[in-house]
């Protein structure tokens, strides 16, 4: 009786493809298990990926670090990490969550971060300079218009936007993560809002290491890392932060970090390039399709990240409640699916242009 069984099974499988289908949907199907990890035809299947690309800047030529993950047409993203000058290593936890859709996604440290060159000319931390960058690499990797999506993080959302704002026509969609368009209002929500919930004498004794300009004392880093850190940065314990997250930490190149963001973690002090960088007036020339995505908990105003996205021209706002500055730890669960979905709309029409 089971050998009936199994050859009528069998049968019936032997019919049913031999029968006309229905034609397809006009709808191109996504990659599938075998064509998402086919290597064939790729320059980097020896190196799993990895690609040194050269980069021409005014102080020299240099090679910065990328890796590609996956294959699909239509949808490559590049992940532009925060800092300034922090590494491609706290992405990792995208490998739990975007192959599984089939997108394409590439690592990149930007120059002076760990995997690529560092040189040491200090003129090279400039945003203009590293925006052209990003467009090197765009054009070393060949993605454009028809599937080329920026993830930007934090510094990498402010790269994002200024990308954005220069070459948005080489662009399919982008994604503003943990960043606000404007400095001065970071700072802002920073000291008035963030601050204050800080226990009165530890933000006293904090304030008085900033005011004498003792961020390399370790009572600072003390004071931070346990009462600042678990709460706006990454929502857990900090003997339980996830390992490419210390390790982005232990690689962070702070020259970079310093001369761009400053060493205060309340904001943007000093001398610091970015401490009066403010593009909010600018938000509505961006075009392209783009989210921000805003946290609960996070170092930047999650009610001005949604505000962001009614102001560039076709925006759309992904909240993560129980979320901080590294959301996509903290709070995966939202925070990819609000990504997951944004990629997928505008990737099969359904994203709704303004």
């Amino acid at each position: 009786m089971k050998n009936l069984l199994y050859s009528l099974l069998f049968g019936i499988f032997l019919f049913q493809s031999c029968v006309p289908q229905p034609a397809e949907t006009s709808e191109a199907p996504g990659p599938t298990l075998a064509s998402y990890f086919d290597h064939s035809g790729r320059d980097d299947i020896n190196s799993g990926g990895v690609k040194m690309i050269p980069i021409s800047t005014p102080s020299g030529d240099f090679k910065v670090w990328t890796k590609r993950v996956g294959n699909n047409p239509t949808v490559k993203v590049l992940l532009l990490h925060g800092g300034p000058g922090a590494t491609h290593e706290y992405f990792e936890v995208f490998d739990s969550y975007f192959p599984r859709e089939g997108f394409e996604y590439y690592y990149y440290d930007q120059l002076g971060s760990a995997y690529s060159d560092q040189p040491t000319d200090t003129t090279l931390w400039d945003t203009a300079r590293f925006v052209e960058e990003v467009e090197q690499v765009r054009k070393a990797l060949g993605l454009n218009k028809d599937n080329f999506y920026i993830l930007g993080h934090s510094w990498g959302g402010i790269l994002g936007m200024e990308y954005a704002l220069k070459y948005q026509e080489n662009l399919k969609g982008l994604i503003i993560s943990n960043m606000m368009a404007s400095i001065p209002a970071y700072v802002k929500y920073a000291e008035d809002v963030l601050a204050p919930t800080l226990p009165p004498d530890v933000l006293k004794e904090i304030r008085e290491l900033e005011a004498n300009g003792d961020y390399g004392n370790p009572r600072y880093f003390e004071l931070v890392s346990a009462n600042y850190y678990p709460l706006h940065v990454l929502r857990k314990p900090l003997e339980e932060w996830p390992d490419p997250v210390m390790r982005a930490l232990n690689h962070i190149n702070p020259d970079i970090y310093v001369r761009m963001q400053g060493p205060s973690e309340f904001g943007v002090v000093g001398d610091a390039t970015l401490k009066y960088w403010d593009r909010s007036a600018d938000l509505p020339k961006i075009t392209v399709p783009t989210l921000t995505v805003g946290a609960e908990y996070d170092t930047m105003d999650p009610k001005y990240m949604e505000w962001m996205a009614a102001q560039v021209k076709n925006g759309r706002y992904a909240y993560c409640p129980n979320g901080a500055h590294w959301a996509m730890y903290d709070d995966s669960e939202n925070y990819f699916k609000g990504i997951v979905q944004f990629v997928k709309d505008v990737d099969e029409g359904r994203f709704e242009l303004k």
